[in-house]
């Protein structure tokens, strides 16, 4: 059954969010013309290999500790710690401990 984005105009808790690992799952939260909200979970030890998006993208690191690598360096990220990426800046995480964090991406324009 698939987990129902967050409605327009509605108050969504992130609190909840912040525990990671656990065979809890990376999940879209929002979805829309401009904006795609991700609740991204890793356990320790896994990866996401060098990847781009698109648009900008933030990242709000809600539990857990993430190796974050952009071109030139690897950041050490904690629960706390926010990262802004300009669109198409390459970047890889690697999870060190079990690791939960709030990703947006911006999509573009309406057509």
């Amino acid at each position: 059954m698939a987990q129902p984005h967050a409605r327009p105009g509605e108050p969504f808790s992130v609190t909840a969010l912040a525990a990671g690992g656990g065979g809890e799952r990376t999940t879209a939260l929002i979805k829309g013309r401009q904006v795609e909200v991700v609740r991204l979970v890793l356990a320790a030890g896994k990866r996401l290999r060098e990847h781009r998006a698109p648009g900008e993208v933030t990242v709000y690191v809600l539990a857990g500790e993430v190796d974050f690598g952009v071109p030139g360096t690897v950041h050490r990220m904690r629960a706390g710690d926010f990262i802004h990426l300009e669109a198409g800046e390459p970047h890889s995480l690697h999870a060190r401990s079990d690791f939960s964090a709030l990703v947006t991406i911006a999509l573009g324009a309406p057509a």
